[in-house]
Formats: structure tokens, sequence, C-alpha cells
């Protein structure tokens, strides 16, 4: 059993910044790609920032210079720094992983659970 688990989100007002996590935990042999998904409402759930485990990043445009992912392998976790935040940011962020599980060997994508982020004065 893997378990990716997102904490951080919040109210927050325009410009301001929130740090998101997200811990994988449970039957990890090893973690790939791990990557930030959003999903505003009526919207389709649309992609934010990957990053490899060795580090290379890769962001949407929307977001290039004001986000910043990043990852700890040794404590399976990965954050997202979200600054100068824009009402357009509100949405239910959801950290996506790449993981080989120990149990089985099989490679798999597990999702977390989501967290609110809401961007309003």
């Amino acid at each position: 059993q893997v378990q990716l688990v997102e904490s951080g989100g919040g109210l927050v007002q325009p410009g301001g910044s929130l740090r998101l996590s997200c811990a994988a935990s449970g039957s990890i042999g090893s973690i790939n790609v791990m990557g930030w998904y959003r999903q505003a409402p009526g919207k389709e759930r649309e992609l934010v920032a990957t990053i490899t485990s060795g580090g290379s990043t890769n962001y949407a445009d929307s977001v290039k210079g004001r986000f910043t992912i990043s990852r700890d392998n040794a404590k399976n976790t990965m954050y997202l720094q979200m600054n100068s935040l824009k009402p357009e940011d509100t949405a239910v962020y959801y950290c996506n992983a790449a993981i080989v599980n120990s149990d089985d060997y099989y490679r798999r994508t597990y999702w977390g659970q989501g967290t609110q982020v809401t961007v309003s004065s």
C-alpha cells in the first residue's frame, strides 16, 4: 500500500505565499517523477509542475517564475513553494507520483487526496 498525503493549503491574499507538501508513505521501492496538478471549479485538471528523481523540473507557463517545485528524496517528500499568488491560482492542488511498489516491483501512478488553495482578498 502506498499513500500520498498533501498539506499546506489554505486561504491567502493576492500576492501572498503558500508552501504545499506531499509526503509519500508505505511500500515504496523507488519514486520516479513527481508532480503537482490543480483543478479549478468547472475546469479540467492541469499540470502545474513536475520534478524527476534527479531534480530536473518543468513548469506550466502560468506559474513560471512564481512557483518552485522541489523534493527531498530521503524523506520521500515533495514541495511546492507558491509566491505572488493570484486569484486564478485558486484550485484544489493534487500531488502525483510514479512509484515502484516494493511489494511487487510494479510501477504505478498514485494521487493524493488534494488540498484546497484559495487566493482572495
